[in-house]
């Protein structure tokens, strides 16, 4: 079991069991909400690093009250639920998706899986190193841990936390 904290550790989310995917993303989209939320959340090649984990295996064990979603824009297919108690962004969400994405920047320093690789380099602001995959957009093998989590998990979709408050208000 993993837990992972906001910023100043009023909220506080359970992570049992191996992540899907550790990733790198560079879309335009994790760019702009990056700029809006406390630091640090973005690497200094502009990417942002994510931890993807199933939904039934993520549970919010404190502070739940504090959580409140932003969306980009009122159309937006993304949520990102943000730790409002220190600005802190816990965990980005697909619509219909049947895992989060959660911020590294939630563990401790040091201590967050390291990226398998890096998605949606075609957005990115600058040349990245050769260090990790880059991925112009989402990958086979990206798309294919996703589906086999998925299966894993009975084709549900569960919710991971009651979140009703929103930012863009």
């Amino acid at each position: 079991m993993t837990t992972v904290t906001c910023s100043c550790g009023a909220a506080a989310l359970d992570l049992d069991g191996p992540p899907i995917l550790a990733a790198e993303c560079h879309c335009t989209s994790c760019r702009a909400a990056a700029e809006r939320f406390a630091a640090p959340v973005t690497e200094p090649n502009s990417g942002t690093r994510f931890v993807l984990q199933r939904k039934d295996k993520a549970k919010v064990v404190k502070g739940e009250a504090h959580l409140a979603s932003f969306r980009l824009s009122d159309d937006a297919s993304t949520q990102r639920i943000v730790a409002t108690c220190c600005n802190a962004p816990m965990w980005l969400e697909f619509k219909g998706g049947h895992w989060i994405s959660v911020y590294a920047a939630r563990w401790p320093q040091g201590e967050a899986p390291r990226p398998e690789l890096r998605t949606m380099t075609k957005d990115a602001s600058g040349t990245l190193s050769d260090d990790l995959p880059n991925a112009k957009t989402q990958s086979a093998g990206f798309m294919g841990r996703l589906f086999w989590a998925w299966v894993q998990m009975g084709f549900r979709n569960p919710p991971v936390a009651d979140v009703r408050r929103t930012l863009n208000d």
